[in-house]
């Protein structure tokens, strides 16, 4: 049993304003029933009062926007170098159901809501000298490519009012209307000729980035004179306070293997200390210690500060700071670390010496700073950035510390401006680098309490336990 839907239709120009009726039932497809055109030529319904300087492709070559399109665009059927997305879609699935996100990207050139002169369904962008829909441009192109017009053919005399609901059911009249609005055929590229546009796009898109990133590199600030000359200070600040300096590979002396290597027997999980190591270690960490204070009075910033505020700022950041000079003497050939410029410990000497699960951390950091190759300026700034932590629980002069970090800060992304490092976003990476190092100090700051269980009181030098101590 039929059931029919009446759907009143305005027309322009002379067509008369009646009603489609349209079938509908279990079955039988949905169509346009012939209605009462002005004549059987085949202009579609609702264009009889539209000139063809509105229709793209025809007259002016200008968008509805106002926005002149490139000439080549227009009249050329060569490949070009501009780049637009072509998106694909399934050649059975133009339903006028599918969304138009699904279409993927839409040009700033359209208008809101813009319609395609085929179907009126939402346009996606300008094809074949037309603005129109996803589904028009792949029926055109897909019709064109195979040749498949020949066999298309209309049960209405050619008649069919082609619309986002009835554009799959007459191919015929789809497709006369999409000449008829000024669809190009000469702009239907082979299989071939496509895939040279758009290998071509991607050409044209890599030289972009290539090209933006250069002019980002370009334009990426470099020190100033006055933060060349903070620069300068920090730098002599640590290389006057750096044990053996570059040297170090030379003057290092290897941690005997007996000493530490092996893990004690019956330790719990958390791990007792062997302490032939740990005074081993003990003798290295006054002076490692007191080279960072003497980093730290160098900087004149620092000397401005209060007492008490130094203090809290140099116990916070003293095991920071020496474990990233131990991490940044580590040596891939050896798999050590040189602490304090002398000593050349492994990762189970260093773990069973005290630290525990933090050696693992200071090892793994001297595994990924391997690859940044830090100068002494560099790591320098890192030491000045960690020093300078406002966030330190007990500090006065809040304020003035932060604006202190923000200058190092500042020297440092610039300063790595300078150096033009190789490695992808370097400064991100190596900002990354300071929670690292503020967790090997909460880390450590934990496992010192378990130092203090395990280890002889007579053991820990003053200094060690004056830093370390709350």
């Amino acid at each position: 049993m039929l059931q029919y839907r009446i759907t009143s239709r305005k027309c322009r120009g002379s067509v008369c304003r009646g009603s489609d009726v349209r079938a509908r039932g279990s079955g039988a497809p949905s169509r346009n029933l012939p209605g009462a055109l002005q004549s059987s030529d085949l202009r579609p319904a609702g264009l009889d009062s539209c000139s063809r300087s509105h229709i793209p492709g025809c007259g002016r070559k200008r968008l509805k926007t106002g926005v002149a399109l490139p000439e080549q665009l227009l009249t050329d059927n060569t490949i070009q170098s501009v780049d637009f997305q072509e998106t694909e879609q399934n050649e059975d699935d133009d339903s006028p159901l599918m969304p138009i996100s699904m279409s993927g990207y839409i040009p700033s050139y359209l208008e809101k809501d813009e319609l395609c002169v085929v179907c009126g369904d939402k346009a996606t962008g300008y094809h074949y000298r037309c603005i129109t829909c996803e589904g028009c441009k792949g029926f055109f192109r897909r019709t064109i490519q195979k040749n498949l017009h020949p066999t298309y053919s209309c049960k209405y005399e050619g008649k069919c009012v082609i619309d986002k609901v009835t554009r799959n059911q007459c191919q015929e009249c789809r497709f006369k209307k999409c000449t008829y609005v000024g669809m190009a055929t000469d702009l239907v590229l082979d299989d071939s000729k496509r895939l040279a546009k758009r290998k071509l796009i991607e050409e044209n898109r890599e030289k972009r980035r290539r090209d933006e990133l250069q002019k980002t590199l370009i334009t990426r600030p470099e020190p100033n004179l006055e933060e060349w000359e903070l620069i300068h200070i920090v730098t002599e600040a640590h290389v006057a306070t750096n044990a053996q300096g570059s040297h170090w590979k030379q003057k290092r002396k290897f941690l005997p293997e007996v000493i530490g290597q092996a893990p004690i027997m019956n330790a719990p999980e958390s791990g007792k200390v062997d302490l032939e190591a740990f005074s081993q270690f003990t003798k290295i960490i006054t002076p490692a210690i007191t080279r960072v204070v003497d980093f730290a009075k160098k900087l004149p910033m620092f000397s401005e500060l209060p007492c008490e505020d130094q203090i809290i700022l140099l116990k916070g950041c003293c095991m920071e700071i020496m474990s990233l000079r131990a991490a940044v003497r580590y040596d891939p050939e050896s798999q050590t670390l040189t602490l304090n410029g002398e000593m050349a410990v492994t990762r189970d000497q260093l773990k069973n010496g005290g630290l525990g699960v933090v050696s693992d951390a200071i090892f793994d950091l001297g595994v990924s700073l391997s690859a940044f190759n830090l100068d002494d300026t560099e790591v320098a700034l890192l030491q000045a950035v960690l020093l300078m932590s406002s966030d330190r629980p007990g500090l006065c002069n809040v304020e003035q510390i932060e604006k202190f970090q923000e200058g190092f800060l500042l020297a440092f992304e610039h300063y790595i401006n300078y150096r033009k490092h190789n490695v992808t976003h370097f400064w991100p990476k190596l900002l990354m680098k300071v929670t690292d190092l503020r967790m090997i100090g909460a880390c450590h700051a934990s496992r010192f309490l378990h130092m203090k269980v395990e280890c002889p009181t007579e053991l820990f030098p003053p200094l060690f336990l004056e830093v370390f101590e709350d």
